[in-house]
């Protein structure tokens, strides 16, 4: 089951009582345990990759867990030396394979964040209500005693908290924002029936490239001056509406020479293989722009940044510094 991205929670009225659970910035899995002789534990992706070699840990750790179960959750990775949850290291542990895989276990341990139980004792409950399966996912935890790496998804029907979750929680490295769904709804595998609110901050940035031409620009490339002087780059937006296309493109000029992108390529998107066909600009255009909290250890937002206005009262010097963390508007 999957959620539609929305920017402020369902009301009530519409979906009946609610639930909200935090969400995690990391990969989506179902979890299933050996279910008859001959049977093993399986780790499946969102698309399908058994990836249950890559996390020898969790496989050990399914000892703990009873036969005919199904898990849905979110996979994170722990990395002790930077003392956060790691994308990144998520990343290099969904890659590795045999004795690499064993050794980013002991170095990065996985996590695995159950939000929903598809399967018990070999009986599927995806036709019983959420708060019927929420109960025995907590009985489940409950009667087992499981602990790390096995963890309960926080949970509550306190819209209060779950604002209190997405204005403060979301500070913290891993976790992203909420997911909403309705207490009386079944488990509807491929259907958007739940909602996830990622926490956006509004700050600002140096346009300093563009796709589409100075005209009519598609998608800014953004940067910000890291404390030596140098132009780092921190993402993309998504396209532009008409409206804003028109604005920046009345206000973007050609680039100099001395660009301090010169020669340089951007992705399409992060991780991505794909490249850009950007035209460089003079970067002397602030703009004002809306951005979830998932940025990589270098300072590069993975999901594409939405474009708010350009700020003509602003120069480059209100721009906070590359690494800093996003800042309230400029005056």
């Amino acid at each position: 089951m999957l959620a539609e991205a929305v920017e402020s929670v369902p009301g009530s009225g519409v979906l009946g009582a609610l639930a909200f659970e935090q969400k995690f910035d990391g990969h989506r899995a179902l979890l299933f345990t050996p279910s008859g002789p001959g049977s093993r534990v399986l780790v499946q992706t969102r698309r399908g990759v058994l990836i249950q070699d890559r996390f020898p840990d969790l496989v050990a750790a399914a000892d703990w867990l009873p036969d005919g179960l199904v898990l849905d959750g979110e996979l994170v990775v722990w990395d002790a030396r930077a003392g956060r949850l790691s994308f990144e290291g998520l990343q290099s542990r969904a890659r590795a394979r045999g004795r690499h895989a064993r050794g980013l276990a002991a170095s990065l341990p996985a996590f695995f964040i159950a939000f929903d139980i598809l399967q018990q004792d070999g009986m599927e409950l995806t036709n019983y209500p959420y708060i019927q399966r929420r109960a025995r996912l907590e009985a489940l935890f409950t009667t087992r005693r499981l602990s790390a790496p096995w963890t309960l998804c926080p949970m509550t029907t306190e819209l209060a908290t779950a604002q209190e979750w997405l204005d403060s929680w979301t500070e913290v490295s891993g976790v992203e924002g909420i997911v909403v769904k309705a207490m009386n709804q079944p488990y509807r595998p491929g259907y958007r029936g739940w909602y996830k609110l990622r926490r956006r901050d509004t700050t600002e940035a140096i346009i300093g490239a563009i796709t589409g031409t100075p005209a009519r620009p598609q998608i800014l490339v953004l940067g910000r001056y890291d404390p030596h002087g140098h132009l780092r780059p921190i993402g993309r937006t998504a396209p532009l509406r008409p409206e804003a296309a028109r604005l920046v493109g009345g206000n973007v000029s050609a680039a100099d020479p001395e660009h301090p992108w010169t020669g340089m390529r951007f992705a399409s998107a992060w991780g991505s293989r794909d490249i850009l066909d950007v035209t460089l600009v003079r970067p002397d255009l602030v703009a004002e722009i809306s951005a979830d909290t998932a940025v990589d250890r270098g300072g590069v937002h993975r999901h594409p940044m939405r474009f708010k206005r350009l700020r003509l009262d602003a120069t480059v010097e209100d721009v906070p510094q590359f690494g800093q963390g996003p800042a309230e508007a400029a005056g």
